[in-house]
C-alpha cells in the first residue's frame, strides 16, 4: 500500500484503481490498499487480523484494570474464550435474522462467514449473556467484571471498525465533507450505492463519495474508552460503568448508523434494527442508572 498526497484541492484523479481508497478533503490517496495478504500461500484477511490485535490489546487493558482494582485477570482470560466463540456465533445469528430474505433461499450461505456478515449487537448481546452465565456457575461478582470487560470490548470495536476501512464496507451516503472518503464502484456493493451517491458521480468518474462511518465509529469509541476508563473510579455502584458503556455506545450508534446504507432492517418496516436498539439501550441504561443512584440516596438518608 502507498500513500499519496494531492498538492491542490480538486488534483485527483477522476478514476481510481479497483483497490484505491481516497480522502480528498484530507488530500490523502491510498493505492493498493489489500483485503487480504498471504503467508506461505495461506490467504489472510486484514479484517480478522485486526480484530485479533484488538482482542489482544482489550485483554493487555482488561488486566491492567482487573490488577489495580484487586481482581484476577484470570478470570477474564477464563471467560474470554467462550466470548469469543458464543459472539461470532451471535453476531452471525443476529445478521442472518435479520437478512432472511437472502438466507432463506441460500441456506448453505449462513455458515460461510468468509463472506462477511456479522453484526456488532450480536456479538455484544451473546456476549453479555455468557459473561452472566459464567459468574453465576462460577460464584464471580458479575457486575464488577462487567465494569472491566467493557473497557476490553471498546478496544475492540476500535480496531475492528478498522477492518471494515480494509473491506470498503460500513460506509455511509454520500457526502462532501472533511472526512468524506472516495471508494472504487467495482469495490463495493453494488446493493449499498444509492441513487444520491450515483447523482453525485461525475462524468467519467468509477468511485462514490461517502461518509466514512467506519471511522467516526472508531473516533467516537475511542472518546467513549478514554471518558469512562478516567470515570470508573467515580462509579456509584458495581455495574455502573457497564450502563456508562451500554447508554454510550447506544446513542453513539444510533446517530452513525442513520447515515450507513447498509442497514439491517426490522421486518416489514423501513426501521434500521442497531438504530432502534440503540436508543432503547441508551433509554433503558440512563433510567436504571438514576432509580439505582436515587435508591442509594434514599437508602442513606
Amino acid at each position: 500500500m502507498s500513500i499519496g498526497m494531492s498538492d491542490t484541492e480538486g488534483t485527483f484523479p477522476d478514476w481510481m484503481g479497483d483497490t484505491d481508497i481516497a480522502f480528498p478533503g484530507l488530500g490523502i490517496y491510498l493505492e493498493n490498499v489489500p483485503k487480504t495478504f498471504e503467508i506461505f500461500g495461506v490467504t489472510i484477511a486484514w479484517y480478522g487480523v485486526l480484530i485479533g490485535i484488538g482482542m489482544l490489546l482489550a485483554f493487555v487493558l482488561i488486566s491492567h484494570v482487573a490488577k489495580k482494582q484487586k481482581m484476577n485477570p484470570d478470570d477474564f482470560y477464563d471467560v474470554g474464550l467462550y466470548i469469543l466463540i458464543f459472539g461470532i456465533l451471535g453476531a452471525r445469528l443476529y445478521y442472518v435474522i435479520f437478512s432472511w430474505d437472502y438466507y432463506k433461499d441460500n441456506l448453505s450461505s449462513i455458515f460461510n462467514i468468509r463472506q462477511g456478515g456479522l453484526a456488532i449487537y450480536g456479538g455484544l448481546i451473546a456476549g453479555f449473556a455468557t459473561m452472566i452465565i459464567y459468574c453465576i456457575r462460577k460464584k464471580k461478582n458479575m457486575f464488577a467484571m462487567m465494569d472491566v470487560g467493557v473497557l476490553g470490548v471498546l478496544v475492540g470495536q476500535i480496531l475492528g471498525r478498522w477492518g471494515n476501512f480494509m473491506n470498503r464496507e460500513a460506509f455511509g451516503d454520500y457526502s462532501d465533507g472533511l472526512f468524506a472518503m472516495r471508494l472504487p464502484v467495482a469495490a463495493v456493493r453494488s446493493g449499498e450505492i444509492t441513487d444520491t451517491m450515483r447523482a453525485h458521480m461525475t462524468e467519467g468518474s468509477n468511485y462514490i463519495q461517502v461518509h466514512p462511518t467506519f471511522l467516526y465509529e472508531s473516533m467516537y469509541n475511542l472518546a467513549l474508552l478514554i471518558l469512562i476508563y478516567f470515570l470508573q473510579g467515580k462509579k456509584r455502584f458495581e455495574g455502573e460503568v457497564a450502563l456508562w458503556y451500554i447508554g454510550g455506545y447506544g446513542i453513539g450508534r444510533f446517530f452513525i448508523e442513520g447515515l450507513r446504507t447498509d442497514q439491517l432492517l426490522l421486518p416489514g418496516t423501513h426501521l434500521p434494527v442497531s438504530q432502534m436498539l440503540g436508543i432503547i439501550l441508551f433509554t433503558a441504561a440512563l433510567l436504571t442508572d438514576i432509580i439505582v443512584r436515587k435508591k442509594q440516596k434514599m437508602a442513606t438518608k
